[in-house]
């Protein structure tokens, strides 16, 4: 018997396959995409600032699947390039910092000095966290070492947001992210020829 899980997943393929044909046949742009998945995340941003966190949310989740319909564009339409990788990269950094940015603005405006700093925080782990693997990645094969990527941060702040847990989420994010950069430290240093640790 196929499990109600599988038949969800299934129909959420299904939808998602018909919406990428759909762009496809337009001729869409992956590139477009990926602006416009960075134009939700300021948007997202603003609903953090005004404290409209199940909003925000509810944003957040089209901004992930923006986030998924660039790539699955590219390879459909084989528009698949360097240049499309580096932009989509490029415009996830943005929409993380203008996200927490958004949460920085709220905390601001209660004047709640504390989660000010653990934002900031946050934020410096989040970027830390792509920027370790791509200098490591200029050293070494690949470095995905550790837990807390962009995909698990989006999860995350979903559910804080929806369920308006949002400090709890930002304290395991400040611990997760900055294990993380911890963690690709340790396996670069690992990985690389004998004569670079000394």
């Amino acid at each position: 018997m196929i499990s109600i899980s599988n038949t969800i997943g299934q129909a959420g393929k299904s939808i998602l396959d018909a919406i990428v044909r759909l762009l496809s046949a337009f001729r869409v742009h992956p590139n477009v995409i990926t602006f416009l998945g960075f134009l939700i995340s300021c948007g997202v941003a603003t609903a953090f600032a005004f404290g409209a966190f199940r909003t925000a949310g509810v944003v957040l989740i089209c901004a992930g699947l923006f986030d998924i319909l660039d790539g699955a564009v590219a390879r459909s339409s084989r528009t698949v390039s360097g240049f499309g990788a580096f932009f989509d990269s490029v415009l996830d950094r943005y929409s993380d910092i203008a996200m927490f940015l958004g949460l920085v603005v709220y905390y601001l405006q209660r004047e709640d000095s504390f989660y000010v700093v653990l934002t900031c925080v946050v934020l410096m782990g989040s970027v830390m966290v792509s920027y370790a693997r791509a200098r490591a990645e200029c050293l070494i094969r690949q470095c995905r070492v550790g837990f807390l990527e962009r995909p698990e941060r989006l999860v995350l702040l979903i559910i804080g947001a929806l369920a308006h847990r949002i400090e709890a989420v930002l304290w395991v994010m400040a611990v997760l992210s900055h294990w993380t950069v911890i963690a690709r430290i340790y396996y670069t240093w690992k990985e690389l020829p004998g004569q670079e640790n000394k």
